[in-house]
């Protein structure tokens, strides 16, 4: 072979660094790759001019537009009209996991996969109620098939995208809408059969940790300010730093027939006030004994404390008043035409990118800006509301949260967490569906037919959302997910880099002497697993960016089309089964099902197995190399 010279040898070293940091996973991804981009600038392999080339890449626009596309088919209510129709309410779980699973492939074809997942999420959670399994073994599924449906079309995710474009380096054009369809649709129709007729069974049973199981009632007890108490004209403040030792915390203060949830921090108690305070059962007598308060017996049990309905009001109209809370939340949320100042418990999971990852609920301050209160926290299953303050949370993460429901959905926008419970507050105006649903089929016919190109199709289709109304303008950019598209952009210069250095043929030119030895279908092999299993340990997109041009390198040296070679980094890219890092997608359910991280290799395996058994064939057979 050749031997190296300075800029392959920077842009090898500065590639290998960032894999090996996306993999540790200390520094959010976007940030690794932007350092990546600075670092190559710096030394020199990426040229100046071209340094934030990326940010205006077809494939990077493309995916803000379809990002906030998918927004706008969710807020007009297109795709609840769909799951109403699609999925069955009769039948065993196999036939509705299978029609769960379907209807997630098919919207990550057309949206972002996070996002289809997301919506569906608290209907597969009521599956799993409905069927006595632990949400776990639905969740899991949902999620992968939303991960094989992303594959199909030009759209359906942010690799295709990728490698869409880099075909036109090879002097042939960028593949169409379409031209992912035949593989993709065959690989995600063989996934899908095998996680829903087999794969849910696989899943391990892990107890879920969604509010069936959990009885608030444990944790929140109404204890009374009595004379002689040290609580007495003592502030909430005050007192809850006393309760802290005990990590006791007060969710409400009730004085008279006034109730407030989550009391101001300089409000002084009286005595004859009673505090409805949260803390483990164990720890209770410590409480009372610290601060001379008494149980309040006398009150019904500890379930009136939100306000759901006046508790004597309900029980002289002959309903009987919530024994639990949690109860009350259920009350709550099926009833779904929660009053405005109420006040509910509600569970949210926190999004990969939420600004609540490796922060404390003090932290963000949730009680003083948004005066709602973190009751629990569960993760892998356990429930904990010990020194529940002051726990950093992880995205993946349940918390049980209490406030009036305003409150919550503001706090919900703002942290990105996601409901679980499904509760259609908003009800989209009539018709609003069809004409989002009519403008995207535009977008994806303009494109498929050749009549624009992807990035300008959906910029418009975009553009017309706004104007529509469709997406209101507040949240248009809200819908965009940044750390993707700075990944993106960032690493899209790095790549081509690797390309116009020479690096990626020295990459190449090593598998094909060492490994394939020169065999064009054992060189689509290896290149589609080793894209498979980077796609496991860091980003798809940042995946589909260092591969693509090793796979243009790999197809010529050995003399054949390009094609072949670039389907299988696309193909490879998607499939993240095996860790809960992998994907945004299997973050999003390590709290509900309460997994834990070695939980998903089992039926994640048996689908990349079956990915390649299928994929490979198909390749070969549509793109024959």
């Amino acid at each position: 072979g050749h031997g190296m010279n300075g800029q392959q040898l920077i842009i090898i070293g500065v590639l290998l660094l960032t894999v090996a940091l996306f993999l540790w996973g200390r520094w959010r991804h976007d940030l690794v790759a932007m350092a990546a981009l600075l670092a190559s600038v710096m030394a020199g392999a990426v040229p100046v001019r071209d340094a934030f080339s990326g940010f205006g890449h077809p494939a990077v626009i493309t995916v803000a537009c379809v990002l906030i596309l998918g927004h706008g088919l969710q807020a007009t209510g297109a795709v609840q009209v769909l799951a109403k129709h699609l999925l069955p309410s009769r039948g065993g779980p196999t036939l509705g996991i299978l029609a769960l699973v379907t209807l997630a492939a098919l919207l990550s074809g057309f949206m972002n996969n996070v996002g289809a997942l997301a919506m569906l999420m608290p209907v597969a959670i009521q599956m799993a109620a409905r069927h006595e399994l632990p949400a776990g073994k639905i969740l899991m599924p949902l999620a992968f098939g939303s991960i094989l449906g992303g594959m199909t079309t030009l759209i359906g995710t942010p690799p295709n995208l990728i490698v869409a474009d880099y075909r036109t380096t090879t002097g042939m054009g960028p593949f169409a809408m379409f031209d992912f369809a035949p593989v993709g649709v065959a690989v995600a129709a063989v996934g899908l059969l095998f996680v829903a007729l087999v794969g849910w069974r696989m899943v391990p049973t892990r107890k879920q940790a969604t509010t069936g199981s959990f009885d608030t009632g444990a944790y929140l007890s109404e204890v009374r300010v009595t004379e002689g108490s040290k609580a007495v004209d003592r502030s909430v403040r005050e007192v809850e730093q006393i309760l802290d030792a005990a990590d006791a915390q007060i969710i409400a203060l009730v004085r008279g027939d006034m109730r407030l949830s989550a009391p101001s921090p300089r409000r002084t108690l009286r005595s004859g006030d009673i505090l409805v305070i949260e803390v483990e059962p164990d720890s209770l007598s410590r409480v009372l004994s610290s601060l001379g308060l008494k149980l309040e017996e006398d009150v019904p049990s500890t379930g009136n404390t939100p306000e759901v309905a006046d508790a004597d009001a309900a029980a002289a109209s002959g309903e009987a008043a919530p024994a639990t809370l949690d109860e009350a939340a259920r009350q709550a949320g099926s009833q779904d035409k929660s009053r405005p100042g109420e006040v509910v418990v509600q569970e949210f999971v926190v999004g990969p990118y939420s600004e609540l990852v490796q922060r404390s609920a003090t932290d963000a301050q949730l009680r003083t800006r948004f005066g709602i209160s973190l009751l629990a926290i569960s993760r892998q299953g356990q429930r904990s509301i010990r020194r529940l303050r002051a726990t950093r949370i992880l995205a993946g993460d349940v918390l049980l949260m209490q406030g009036t429901s305003e409150a919550l959905a503001g706090f919900a926008s703002q942290f990105g967490c996601l409901p679980l419970a499904a509760r259609d507050i908003r009800v989209p105006k009539k018709g609003q569906a069809l004409k989002a649903t009519v403008v995207m089929g535009l977008a994806v016919a303009a494109t498929s037919l050749g009549l624009l190109p992807a990035a300008i199709a959906f910029a418009a289709a975009a553009l017309i959302f706004v104007l529509l109304a469709l997406v209101p303008l507040r949240s248009a950019y809200g819908a965009i997910d940044w750390p993707v598209i700075v990944l993106l952009g960032a690493m899209i210069p790095v790549a081509d880099a690797m390309g116009s250095t020479g690096a990626a043929d020295l990459v190449a030119q090593f598998l094909l002497d060492h490994v394939s030895q020169g065999h064009v279908i054992a060189s689509l092999a290896i290149l589609l697993v080793v894209t498979m299993f980077l796609s496991d340990l860091m980003n798809n997109a940042a995946t589909a960016a260092v591969m693509c041009p090793i796979a243009i390198s790999s197809a010529a040296q050995l003399g054949v089309s390009a094609d072949a070679f670039l389907m299988a980094v696309a193909i490879g890219s998607s499939c993240a089964f095996l860790t809960p890092i992998g994907h945004q997608n299997n973050t999003l359910i390590l709290g509900p099902g309460g997994f834990h991280f070695g939980d998903y290799w089992r039926l994640g395996l048996a689908v990349e197995v079956l990915v390649v058994a299928v994929g490979l064939p198909m390749i070969l057979w549509v793109w024959p190399p």
